[in-house]
């Protein structure tokens, strides 16, 4: 293709003093989200994008494979209330799953809830469904265009009709009810003058709101005037006895949270502190009685779980009923009056079952190695469902039998292609500083190591999130062409428990990009690819991990794919909630922080004259989580300092946010990337 123009981007001489050290932030003005500059900016970016992907000859082939790929239905695992199963199907193509409900298995299933006829896009999502103890209503969340601000509805489940309620403002909350009514957190509403997408969110507050009234008569519950920047989040025990309300104070650099308990059978009761400190996570489960038992990594890195009396709560009164183990506790469900403990075993899925005393009862005999969601049901449930997937098997759901503790298939999935022709392989590789990585690596079976194969490494590394094995239709598009998917288990995340994440946070944080160097250098060496064929991937986190790379490591990789990645170190913690991120990255507000954020910072490491992979950045305007102000400043500071031949583009979708908000705007996505990846290694794709 002829070598690109690129626009030209306004620079300023805004600087800052960083406890000395002064930072040049010439694209400041990019973080105005509503200026009619940046919106020409972003219109003059995705011309030029837009242009060049309009011309990859097999792109409109790609994207139509994509779309055959994923036309096939998928369920998800009913829930159980009352005499209700609640499920969520997609028959295919649809944008968003639809709801259904039925009464019992053997009913005939009705639809609930069709997102799909909410918005003209299908663009507007549900969540959260949540039903009362009666199970007579379905509270849930909706949000539009990919935001994360919600709006709290409630659904009658008999009549199908949606109530006159709604609850404005809402983030980071869970619907929690209790009799008539819900508990939820949300943010007081921007102001006029504030933008609703990128302003800094301060002042979580839980209400209450009683069915039937305006939401402005909702009672407040829980409000904290001296630490704005704290998130709180309030659940209800299945009995609604207990209110388990779960304060974090991570804007100040804590990774754990506070946890205060009321008994509301006492209408005059308050909140009782079981735990004060910051610095470990505990969870409630489900109380047993007046005790609570509750899921911590307080003295246990891999977690354990724990009997607490409210009115007792000092730790040396805790009974243990799960010790910690070699292996780190991922998850407890409950269910007929049983735990179900979920483990991580080299980032495959382990379910042994426990009563509420800690009686070992048995282990769960799963599908296959691959990963697990559900093993979650009413306190008399006598069968519970659940999902297992791996890489090369969709998301398929079980029944479990809570009496034989047997499972058996419940629905399965009939898929447009092959799966076996694919096979998986986990290996481990060592990093600069000897620790042991695991990685997954999907191809074809046959597999050539002949360094020859285009190659997409993807990785995350943070905030103690595992990358279990996974199932995707829309990968296969890329296998098929002789591609290998390579997933790296870096350190910052949960794979190996709480240790394993904070050997990848703050000033540890070289540690999760020496990880993914590691990875792709055993990659080349055992001749997988080699840098002409590798493509380095992550999205948010995963994005400024493939940023940092890039900036340390510009030749490892041909294509890097930054995807609404925090790029600006400095600056994150000013925008919506980003002040959350502290406890993980630490701030720049503190000397010490600022020294190694800006020594990894991708914004700032980017240098003039250097030869950058091909890039193709990927953001949206109703990203409120990362804002796209990072994307923006990092997309036109590499194009400034960019000195190849290979394009350095910026894809900025709309009425998208921090993932794609419709099936349909991820189809379109995911072909534009790969049309890239293949352009920029060489490889012209062929389809029968």
């Amino acid at each position: 293709m002829a070598p690109l123009t690129y626009p030209i981007t306004r620079k300023t001489d805004q600087v800052d003093d960083y406890h000395g050290t002064l930072v040049a932030d010439p694209y400041r003005w990019l973080e105005d989200d509503r200026s009619d500059e940046t919106a020409r900016w972003v219109a003059a970016q995705n011309a030029v994008t837009f242009g060049y992907l309009d011309r990859i000859p097999w792109r409109d082939a790609l994207r139509q494979r994509l779309t055959a790929l994923v036309d096939y239905p998928r369920t998800s695992a009913p829930e159980q209330r009352g005499p209700w199963l609640l499920f969520a199907r997609n028959d295919g193509l649809q944008n968003q799953p639809v709801y259904y409900v039925q009464r019992g298995e053997n009913g005939e299933a009705e639809v609930l809830l069709d997102p799909n006829a909410l918005s003209p896009d299908g663009t507007t999502r549900v969540a959260g469904l949540t039903f009362d103890r009666q199970a007579r209503y379905i509270a849930y969340m909706v949000s539009h265009a990919g935001s994360d601000w919600q709006q709290i509805r409630v659904i009658d489940v008999d009549t199908r009709q949606v109530l006159p309620d709604t609850v404005d403002w809402v983030k980071v909350s869970a619907i929690a009810w209790h009799g008539d009514g819900f508990f939820y957190s949300r943010y007081p509403q921007p102001g006029a003058d504030e933008g609703a997408f990128s302003a800094k969110n301060d002042d979580h507050q839980v209400f209450y709101h009683a069915l039937g009234t305006p939401q402005e008569h909702d009672r407040l519950v829980y409000h904290d005037p001296e630490n704005l920047q704290r998130f709180h989040v309030l659940g209800t025990t299945e009995d609604e006895r207990f209110a388990v309300l779960s304060v974090s104070d991570r804007g100040k650099g804590k990774d754990g949270n506070a946890l205060l308990v009321k008994d509301l059978r006492d209408p005059h009761g308050e909140f009782m502190p079981v735990w004060t400190a910051f610095d470990d996570q505990f969870t409630v489960l489900e109380n047993d009685g007046d005790a609570l038992l509750i899921l911590t990594n307080h003295d246990a890195p891999n977690q354990r779980v724990v009997r607490v009396h409210p009115h007792a709560p000092a730790p040396t009164a805790w009974t243990t009923i799960i010790a910690e183990r070699a292996e780190p506790l991922e998850a407890v469900g409950t269910a007929g009056g049983r735990l179900f403990a979920q483990y991580l075993h080299d980032v495959t899925s382990r379910v042994h079952v426990y009563g509420y005393d800690g009686t070992f009862e048995r282990d769960v005999t799963l599908p296959g190695l691959g990963t697990i969601m559900g093993f979650a049901g009413e306190r008399d449930a006598q069968q519970l469902f659940y999902t297992f997937t791996s890489f090369t098997a969709p998301a398929t759901v079980y029944r479990y039998d809570l009496g034989t503790g047997t499972s058996s298939l419940y629905r399965g999935v009939d898929l447009p292609f092959d799966p076996k022709a694919f096979e998986t392989t986990q290996v481990f590789v060592t990093s600069r500083d000897g620790t042991r990585v695991p990685a997954f690596i999907v191809a074809k079976k046959g597999l050539t190591l002949d360094s020859n194969n285009p190659t997409l490494l993807y990785g995350y590394g943070g905030f103690n999130v595992s990358l279990p094995p996974a199932f995707s239709a829309l990968r296969v598009a890329f296998l098929e062409q002789g591609g290998v998917y390579v997933q790296a288990n870096l350190r910052g995340g949960g794979e190996y428990g709480e240790a394993w994440h904070q050997a990848g946070m703050k000033e540890h944080k070289q540690n999760v990009f020496d990880d993914f160097i590691a990875v792709a250098e055993w990659l080349i060496a055992q001749g997988y690819t080699r840098s002409e064929r590798l493509a380095i991937q992550g999205g948010s986190n995963g994005g400024l991990l493939v940023g940092a790379i890039m900036t340390q490591r510009p030749e490892l990789a041909r294509v890097a794919l930054p995807a609404v990645g925090v790029m600006d170190m400095l600056r994150f913690h000013t925008f919506t909630i980003g002040w959350n991120w502290i406890a993980d990255y630490g701030s720049s507000e503190d000397p010490e922080a600022f020294r190694y954020l800006y020594a990894y910072s991708p914004l700032h490491n980017l240098r003039d004259g250097t030869s950058y992979p091909a890039t193709l950045i990927t953001t949206a305007d109703h990203d409120d989580r990362v804002v796209p102000a990072h994307s923006f400043k990092f997309a036109a500071r590499l194009q400034e300092a960019h000195a190849g031949e290979t394009p350095v583009l910026i894809r900025i979708e709309t009425q998208s946010g921090h993932g794609s908000s419709s099936l349909t705007k991820q189809i379109e996505e995911m072909a534009d990337v790969y049309s890239f990846v293949f352009l920029n290694m060489g490889v012209e794709p062929v389809f029968s």
